[in-house]
């Protein structure tokens, strides 16, 4: 697919890519492009990219460990761990985005050993999103909590953690998570808007890295993915509690429904497990489909990277494994519906959602305020209280909601968070 990736990356603006894929017993590897558009270095296959919220599954396996060494359960209290964090949230609420907590609070407590306890002094000051339980949204403020439980637990720096429990045993060379790790190898620099510029802020706090911080070659994290499959990361009751569906999405997104950490969904009759990540101008997607033992990493650095990942499943999965990922909606297959009953600002902490005149536009507020101005969606009603969104020059449209809790509170689901109403 070396000469597909390359017409693939020049479609869809996309500075440069890394793909790999175990199958059929064997690691293949390719890249095309380049890692940074002012330096013009090539993407090579050891090149590392941030993996965004992949690192979510990464982390949620770190728990786990703690988990099967009898150290936590999936019902213990966070406050039993962590004072600060009340409300009764427990440890699967974390790993499944039902504990409320704040999603989008990227507060930088420094560079120190002390930041992720600093971090959760300050969220658990916040109010919740929504009530405990009450309802899906994502929150990458919650696995900063379950960083920091980790921490708590093992004695040692996130970071350390991670090493220790995961990428030591693995045999992973070039997965790190602090850039004074990562330049020393061949790294991606995230680009921005509609001119791919280089990002002005090479990554996202420390304090957030349980979230999404980890930097990786797209070979390497075929070889986590693996791990699952072969049993060198969890137990078999382990890695199929991650697998079980907790959470049925308010509307189909990047699956039908969440585990634990894993995004959980079904292709043409075969389980797919799958988490994708966004950080500051880079994407990453990882794919695992256990029944035949197919992983699939592809990391890039800009562009419309959600039309190039689609297009790299909808080209290899066919090829490898005679399954097809599903068809991304159209507006022609909307069902009528009226959104004027909705239109209004939705607002969480870091994010304002305005509804209006058959458009969406999300401004992002707080701490990434400068980092790009407010960007617009079209529209398209489907259904009494769904939605399609595109923004425009985008290929692909994305799916949303309007929902109500148990007392009649309106929310947006869109982007897999949910965003209460405020006006």
């Amino acid at each position: 697919m070396t000469k597909r990736l390359a017409e693939l990356i020049e479609e869809f603006r996309v500075p440069g890519a890394a793909l790999a894929y175990w199958h059929g017993g064997e690691i293949h590897q390719e890249a095309a492009g380049l890692l940074n558009l002012s330096t013009g270095v090539e993407v090579t296959p050891d090149s590392l990219f941030q993996v965004g919220s992949v690192t979510k599954v990464w982390t949620t396996a770190q728990i786990m460990l703690l988990v099967e060494r009898g150290k936590l359960t999936l019902d213990t209290r966070v406050a039993d761990v962590l004072p600060e964090i009340r409300h009764g949230i427990r440890i699967e609420h974390l790993l499944c985005h039902t504990s409320g907590i704040d999603g989008d609070f990227f507060h930088d407590t420094g560079r120190g050993d002390d930041c992720l306890a600093a971090y959760v002094t300050a969220i658990a000051a916040r109010p919740l999103t929504h009530p405990v339980g009450a309802a899906h949204s994502y929150s990458n403020g919650a696995f900063s909590v379950a960083g920091r439980v980790i921490e708590v637990i093992t004695g040692t720096s996130w970071d350390a953690a991670l090493r220790e429990q995961l990428i030591e045993p693995l045999g992973l060379t070039h997965t790190w998570t602090l850039p004074e790790d990562v330049l020393r190898f061949r790294s991606a620099t995230g680009h921005l808007g509609d001119a791919n510029e280089p990002t002005p802020t090479w990554g996202i706090p420390r304090s957030n890295s349980p979230a999404g911080q980890i930097c990786s070659t797209a070979a390497d994290l075929v070889r986590f993915g693996r791990g699952f499959l072969e049993g060198r990361v969890l137990g078999r009751a382990g890695t199929a509690a991650m697998a079980r569906p907790r959470v049925e999405l308010p509307c189909r997104v990047y699956g039908s429904h969440w585990g634990l950490g894993w995004i959980l969904d079904t292709w043409d009759g075969a389980p797919v497990w799958s988490h994708g990540g966004n950080t500051i101008g880079q994407s990453a997607m990882l794919w695992v489909v256990p029944d035949l033992g197919t992983v699939v990493a592809l990391l890039c650095n800009g562009g419309d990277s959600d039309g190039l990942i689609q297009a790299v499943a909808e080209d290899l999965f066919p090829e490898l494994c005679d399954i097809r990922p599903p068809v991304p909606p159209e507006p022609a297959a909307a069902a009528p519906g009226d959104l004027r009953p909705h239109e209004g600002v939705y607002e969480r902490t870091g994010v304002r959602l305005t509804v209006e005149d058959g458009k969406l536009t999300y401004e992002n507020l707080g701490e990434l305020a400068g980092l790009q101005p407010p960007f617009h969606f079209d529209l398209v009603p489907d259904g009494p209280d769904g939605f399609l969104a595109r923004r425009p020059g985008d290929r692909l449209w994305t799916r949303g909601a309007f929902f109500r809790l148990p007392d009649g509170s309106p929310y947006l689901y869109f982007g897999v968070r949910s965003t209460p109403k405020v006006s």
